[in-house]
């Protein structure tokens, strides 16, 4: 297991602060954040390339605050692969085992095997320069793995690949997670954070903001900036109202949100998925339905099909397939409603 106690490092006009974090062993840990969040330079930190000011990180119940990168078990791939040109493929994978002065018909079978695993074997004699961007990151991979890391760290290493490169990297990295290695990865994309995590941590400005698992963090959002993170777009500052022994969130454009079983003080957010809200064309009633009526203002493709936009007063983002919008006949200057339940309504503190 990782551990991480109060860990703080002033980096120029930059600081990571009071950083506290549990590892534990076999998990694949995604820590997510925007550029110039402080993800890489908290992985180079637990890597060993540079030292907290104060704080411990502790690994398998070692202290390793202070101890030299090649002590420490642990091995790091950057996004730029980091590969020795005037090497061949076989070079590269067999370089720390060189240092070790390994014997060569050691070295050889380890070289192999690492290979094997990758699925470079048949590139061994290669030169970098004639490698793909995928064959590059396996290299780097298979050269970090041949030292059999306790805790392999991966800092965006997937963010240069085109999709089917990437989708293959992400199998091969699943395929290791799944065999016991423990994979710590920082990246900015949500989508690597969603198809590989175990356990996900979001980032910013140098603090760790929410940690958990991918449904805790994502689907109960601790902020606006996390919710933003995970693709949440439609936000409600509201007022409670109670009347008649029911409770209703109240935007300054007068949308009424029921909250009944839904806990939420002045000045909240309220934060509706895009894919918990349906579009009809008459109004539905429910005791436990919202229903608003809006103009349909937009219409735009998106990665999930369609993406319509609809102004009831502030504006609701809402996914639908093509085949929804031919049922409904939907068209930009449509009157719909929207719909959804209350207990899809998410309320976070609105400051």
């Amino acid at each position: 297991m990782l551990r991480l106690i109060n860990i703080s490092r002033k980096l120029g006009d930059f600081a990571l602060k009071d950083i506290n974090l549990e590892v534990s062993d076999g998990q694949y840990y995604v820590l997510l954040g925007r550029s110039g969040s402080g993800k890489t330079q908290l992985l180079e930190l637990i890597a060993g390339l540079g030292h907290p000011d104060t704080g411990k990180i502790i690994l398998d119940n070692e202290d390793i605050t202070k101890r030299r990168i090649q002590d420490r078990r642990v091995g790091i791939v950057f996004q730029d692969y980091a590969v020795f040109p005037h090497m061949t493929v076989f070079g590269n994978i067999a370089y720390p085992l060189k240092l070790r002065n390994e014997p060569k018909k050691s070295i050889a079978e380890k070289v192999e095997k690492a290979a094997n695993a990758m699925n470079i074997n048949h590139i061994l004699e290669r030169n970098p320069e004639k490698l793909s961007g995928g064959e590059l990151q396996r290299v780097a991979l298979a050269r970090t793995l041949i030292t059999s890391p306790r805790l392999l760290l991966l800092d965006e290493s997937l963010s240069s690949l085109d999709t089917s490169l990437k989708d293959d990297l992400k199998r091969l990295l699943r395929n290791l997670n799944k065999s016991g290695q423990t994979i710590i990865h920082v990246t900015h994309d949500y989508g690597d954070a969603i198809s590989l995590a175990k356990r996900v941590g979001v980032i910013h400005n140098g603090r760790i903001i929410q940690d958990g698992s991918v449904d805790e963090v994502f689907n109960n959002p601790a902020n606006r900036f996390v919710a933003r993170y995970a693709g949440i777009r439609n936000f409600f500052k509201v007022n409670i109202v109670h009347e008649n022994g029911l409770s209703f969130g109240v935007t300054e454009h007068n949308i009424r949100f029921k909250l009944n079983g839904v806990s939420a003080e002045n000045n909240s957010l309220l934060l509706v998925k895009s894919d918990a809200i349906t579009i009809s064309n008459q109004e539905h009633e429910g005791k436990d339905l919202n229903t608003i009526k809006g103009k349909v203002s937009e219409i735009i493709p998106s990665e999930f099909g369609l993406e319509v936009t609809i102004d009831a007063g502030d504006l609701f983002f809402v996914n639908i397939s093509a085949s929804d919008r031919q049922k409904l006949c939907l068209a930009e200057g449509n009157r719909v409603w929207v719909n959804f339940n209350q207990k899809d309504i998410v309320v976070i503190n609105g400051t």
